[in-house]
């Protein structure tokens, strides 16, 4: 008979989570990295205890808002290309509901993070517990029932023993390379202090082995054909292209065949941006190089990607009449999206593989590539340069605004600085080995075209759901992920009044980070997505009851949470805080003001499927209404 231990369940729980090990490429290491948490009357007296008692190696953080913390720790898992995890924890109820965002964005980013909600009675006793609301389809719903649909594996432990199997589930899960995502193991609050004989061998250290699946003959032979029958092949790098660390042989393939590497938004910073097969971010919000490149490609070559609309332009961007496709994915779903040959493999492994049959092969690109990259170059100084006067300014979405509009704001925010030449002067000023985090708003575009990369895995763009308020919860994470490195929050003011309570957590446990929170009075993004479709601009500017503009103070808020700030007004202001924030060891808010309308514009190939009015009074909406469902048939239905 095995010997057994008794304890809780949630002593049991933190026991497990110390003997988790993830090995990939014979490196071994622990794989939880600790706990966030808020501790509620659901959660302090199980869980709370069994940390108190014995956290092993496990790291406590407790955070100041559930979405935040574990958003925080959803960073932390994609900055360690999802290596390692943090748990995270809540109260019952709405503490609880408060992480459904958050596993919503860990799903849609394929992120590993282990929700440990705390849950009502099992036992129904008493019943309804505090902050229980009643079902009467069922006694047995709970809040918890909610995160089913955004989770890779659901559990309720309702008796101690069955905590064996679902953490077994959840961490195969958790460990995958096709199928990483949130697992959610609901905890009532009775049963985390129940105990249990559990086996001693139920603790012993697990080691979970990532091995590479390399592509097998048949989709090699079929590979090399459609590469070797092509003349103008890109290669689209995608988030998992960077998981797998396929930086090296991108490099050679793209140096050996002379073939153009496109970025995803997850893909940003695979490689360095001076590289000169890298063309840039691809879609909606690429530059103008990297789609010129993908619209006249004959082969897609997708590494790693989803291909959302954002960087296919809802399906309009490439030559479907003559292109082919090839999908390298671990994920064979995402691999047989446009009909495309389905390489379902590990991307290095897999390019490794390609890379070796392919000797010989040379594209038909010439010097376009090159020449693209340069013109854009060309084009990112450009707006660099642009900087409203009181007098002139070349508006980059033409016919949406007015230079009074402009210097109206500029009377109030005090202000003539301009979205753009901000942007670049943060690139140019902040260390190669920063990391930059943004999620929503017209920041991920900035990113996507103009960003300039000095070294790999220092652009943290997370755009798979976009969630606002991502932003300085995230560089939390980033910054537990790499303590060496500075940390770096781009926020738009209507992310940071959304959330911004993990500023307070940073502050608290000493891990710097620094917000750059660019103000321009509202939700930017949206309200030229209004203006653009012929639409007054409503609800989207920050403005009071009787019309005028707001001009909140952000570093007041931050002085009161105890950061350093800086107001900023000019570019020398922002160059001089830049390199004081440098020196500074508690965390740094740039209160920036920034003219709305002056972010980069669309370009060529950029095209977004967006939902519109079918029958409006408004002319010009109608009028454009129209177009767009001209627009909309040249898109590929599936």
């Amino acid at each position: 008979m095995s010997k057994t231990i008794r304890l809780t369940t949630a002593q049991a729980l933190v026991k497990f989570l110390n003997q988790q090990y993830i090995s990939i490429d014979g490196k071994e290491e622990p794989f939880v990295e600790g706990l966030f948490h808020i501790y509620g009357h659901g959660i302090v007296l199980g869980l709370g205890e069994a940390m108190e008692q014995k956290p092993g190696h496990l790291k406590s953080y407790s955070g100041k808002n559930e979405q935040g913390m574990a958003l925080a720790a959803i960073a932390f898992a994609k900055q360690k290309l999802r290596r390692k995890i943090y748990a995270v924890s809540a109260s019952s109820g709405p503490g609880s509901a408060n992480m459904i965002t958050a596993a919503a964005t860990a799903y849609a980013n394929n992120l590993p993070v282990l929700l440990l909600p705390a849950d009502v009675w099992s036992t129904r006793q008493p019943d309804p517990v505090l902050q229980q609301f009643e079902n009467p389809l069922s006694i047995g719903i709970t809040t918890n029932d909610a995160f089913k649909p955004v989770s890779k594996y659901w559990d309720k432990i309702e008796r101690p023993e069955q905590l064996m199997s679902a953490l077994i589930r959840g961490f195969e899960v958790l460990t995958s390379w096709d199928n990483a995502g949130p697992v959610t193991i609901s905890l009532p609050q009775d049963v985390e202090g129940m105990a249990y004989d559990y086996p001693i061998t139920f603790f012993d250290k697990r080691v979970h082995y990532l091995d590479r699946r390399p592509a097998v003959e048949r989709e090699l032979e079929e590979a090399v054909r459609l590469i070797q029958a092509a003349q103008k092949p890109v290669i689209i790098v995608g988030g998992g292209a960077k998981y797998s660390g396929a930086q090296e042989v991108l490099k050679v393939m793209a140096d050996d065949y002379h073939i153009p590497l496109v970025m995803t938004h997850a893909g940003q910073s695979t490689l360095k941006s001076d590289y000169r097969y890298n063309l840039g971010g691809t879609g909606v919000l690429g530059t103008s190089a990297a789609n010129k490149a993908v619209m006249q490609a004959d082969l897609i070559i997708g590494v790693g990607t989803h291909y959302s609309d954002f960087l296919t332009a809802s399906k309009t961007i490439y030559d479907f009449a003559r292109a082919k496709f090839i999908n390298i994915n671990v994920n064979r779903y995402q691999a047989y999206k446009f009909d495309a040959l389905q390489i379902v493999a590990d991307a290095k492994t897999a390019l490794t593989q390609l890379h070796v049959l392919l000797a010989g092969y040379e594209t038909a690109w010439g010097d376009d590539i090159f020449k693209w990259k340069y013109e854009w170059q060309l084009e990112r100084e450009r707006l660099g340069k642009l900087h409203f006067t009181k007098t002139f300014f070349e508006p980059e979405i033409a016919g949406h605004f007015s230079h009074d509009y402009l210097k109206k704001y500029s009377e109030i925010l005090g202000t003539a600085l301009t979205q753009t030449e901000v942007f670049l002067t943060i690139n140019d000023f902040v260390d190669d080995k920063a990391t930059i985090v943004t999620a929503a708003g017209s920041l991920p575009a900035e990113f996507q075209r103009l960003w300039w990369s000095k070294s790999e895995n220092t652009n943290h763009l997370e755009y798979g759901y976009s969630t606002m308020g991502y932003e300085i919860a995230a560089s939390l994470g980033v910054k537990l992920a790499n303590p060496e490195a500075e940390s770096y929050a781009l926020v738009g003011d209507g992310s940071f009044l959304m959330l911004h309570s993990e500023l307070v957590t940073a502050l608290q446990y000493d891990k710097k980070i620094n917000i750059l929170l660019f103000d321009n009075g509202g939700f930017g993004s949206i309200n030229n997505l209004q203006m653009e479709h012929g639409l007054i601009s409503q609800g989207t500017e920050r403005l009071t009851h009787d019309n005028q503009i707001m001009n909140i103070d952000y570093a007041a808020v931050a002085v009161g949470y105890g950061a350093k700030t800086y107001r900023i007004r000019t570019l020398e202001e922002l160059k001089t805080a830049l390199e004081d924030s440098k020196e500074q060891r508690f965390s740094t808010l740039f209160d920036i003001k920034v003219l709305p309308k002056t972010m980069s514009s669309d370009n060529v190939g950029s095209w977004w499927n967006v939902g519109y009015s079918e029958c409006s009074n408004n002319l010009q909406a109608q009028k454009i209404s129209d177009q767009r469902a001209k627009e909309r048939k040249k898109a590929r239905p599936y």
